[in-house]
């Protein structure tokens, strides 16, 4: 199990369902100009909604990179 602050994250091959915006209960995740998903990290808390319902499952939860 990962520890610490954990975000979302969208890989490349995202095909932009929209399954991700549907199932995330923070309103983090969007689809600009539908071309692929973006996770917004500030609202992100990693519970992994976005993950288990992509069915292209190409989102993971990380630790967070503190900057």
């Amino acid at each position: 199990m990962l520890k610490g602050k954990r975000t979302a994250v969208v890989g490349e091959e995202c095909v932009a369902c929209g399954n991700c915006i549907k199932y995330c209960p923070l309103h983090a995740v969007t689809v600009p100009l539908g071309i692929t998903a973006v996770v917004d990290e500030d609202k992100c808390v990693g519970c992994g909604k976005c993950a288990k319902n992509c069915p292209a499952e190409v989102i993971s939860i990380r630790i967070r990179t503190e900057v």
